[in-house]
């Protein structure tokens, strides 16, 4: 890859547990290591260690974003592929990540104040990756419990902002891999990065 030619990426690693012995943590770190390897500018945003409060009411929503969450926008507004990385828990994503969704997703900066359509997203022209990992096998989740909390935060929040194609990598059985299995994943999400996929 020749010098510039590489994308700008931000990695989401959304475990909002620090402890670094976290799966999610290392395929982060693999997905990082992938792309900066072959030439991609990497970002990466933690939110185990954001400084951030739920919010409660639409006029903390409609108001100025903290600090945290403010050079979170401008991460993602830099960014031309998103990676996000979560567990599964109890169906859907972290409540931490949620609430970080609700922090940054914010009038004025995902999507216009005021009247919108359903294409008045501001943040299209950037792609995303969303890697998941599960107890269940990954097929379970898809085709029985059909991926409905994945398929809702791509329509209703990553699709309805802009942000499009989405992509999704699900890992299934992560409690039960052993060495040889996890390490094919961080394989796997390096190839991702390398390709800035």
């Amino acid at each position: 890859m020749s010098a510039g030619s590489g994308r700008r990426i931000l990695i989401l690693d959304g475990h909002p547990d620090p402890d670094p012995a976290r799966l999610i943590h290392a395929l982060a770190d693999a997905y990082a290591e992938g792309a900066a390897a072959a030439g991609h500018v990497v970002t990466r945003l933690d939110v185990a260690r954001l400084g951030f409060a739920p919010l409660r009411t639409a006029e903390a929503w409609e108001a100025e974003a903290p600090p945290d969450i403010a050079a979170a926008q401008a991460a993602i507004s830099a960014a031309e592929h998103i990676v996000i990385l979560t567990p599964l828990w109890l169906g859907d994503i972290p409540a931490l990540l949620k609430a970080f969704f609700e922090q940054v997703m914010r009038p004025g900066f995902a999507f216009p104040r005021g009247a919108r359509g359903l294409n008045a997203g501001l943040l299209r022209g950037r792609s995303v990756r969303l890697v998941v990992t599960m107890g269940m096998p990954a097929i379970l989740y898809r085709l029985f419990f059909r991926a409905h909390a994945l398929h809702a935060l791509e329509r209703n929040l990553l699709r309805f902002v802009g942000l499009k194609p989405v992509r999704w990598t699900l890992l299934g059985n992560a409690g039960g891999k052993d060495a040889a299995g996890r390490q094919a994943w961080l394989e796997r999400l390096r190839k991702l990065g390398a390709a800035a996929a």
